[in-house]
């Protein structure tokens, strides 16, 4: 396909933008969804470098789509930005989990469209997250060896250094981070999703689903393609405990 010069130079001035930033304005939205050669220059750019082009009503959002991928997030960039010193991958795995936990809870389901819920207050998300760390206690052994084997993902490192945390007292609500508690764990994976723009706090210790995030659950986490059926996993795991309790 030809395209102008005019057009291969706005459509690099905005990709140039996305690499540095990683975000645009609402001006390179609208080139985006307006002109056919401009999307799809960008989207071209983009493929090179192992990514993609998410587009939401104020914002185009430069995503690493694999590992390879210059703008992934590695996980060691994780523990040494976010995670307190001597950071293992059991941390690793529990932010991820939090995290799909946290996404979850603003869907009836992981087939949903759209989010179901306007807000989530911290302590809800930290209930819902140990009600799913007992719902894979309660798998047998054998159960959960195969499905570590199944999704290359420890349980077992989750509920272990999930239950090694101390329990939330009032006073660790204070704190951000200082000490080795549920509350301030989840404080640090707060932190990290507002940085990354997938959150943001109404405050009451309410927080909200960025339009980002919206975009980016709709488009891979609803994926089994993308999820590896981790999410249906864990949402199957809370209907069975749900019928077992009927």
């Amino acid at each position: 396909m030809h395209y102008s010069e005019e057009k291969v130079i706005e459509a690099f001035r905005i990709y140039t933008k996305l690499a540095r930033t990683s975000v645009t304005d609402q001006e390179a939205v609208q080139l985006y969804r307006a002109d056919d050669d401009i999307r799809s220059l960008l989207d071209l750019y983009a493929k090179e470098v192992d990514a993609v082009i998410v587009n939401t009503s104020e914002h185009l959002y430069l995503i690493p789509e694999t590992k390879l991928s210059s703008f992934h997030v590695s996980n060691d960039w994780i523990k040494r930005h976010y995670l307190r010193s001597g950071a293992t991958n059991a941390d690793i795995y529990l932010l991820y989990f939090t995290t799909i936990i946290l996404f979850g809870s603003f869907y009836n389901s992981y087939q949903s469209a759209r989010p179901t819920r306007d807000f989530l207050r911290i302590e809800e998300w930290m209930h819902q997250i140990q009600e799913r760390i007992e719902q894979l206690q309660a798998l047998e052994e054998e159960v959960l060896k195969e499905k570590e084997r199944e999704f290359s993902y420890n349980w077992r490192q989750i509920v272990d250094k999930w239950n090694d945390m101390n329990d939330v007292k009032e006073s660790a609500k204070r704190q951000t981070g200082n000490t080795i508690s549920r509350y301030s764990f989840i404080d640090t994976v707060k932190r990290f999703l507002l940085d990354q723009d997938l959150v943001k706090g109404l405050g009451n210790q309410e927080i909200t689903l960025t339009d980002k995030a919206q975009t980016i659950i709709q488009r891979y986490f609803m994926e089994v393609e993308y999820n590896k059926g981790i999410l249906t996993f864990i949402y199957e795991m809370e209907g069975e405990n749900t019928d077992a309790n009927d």
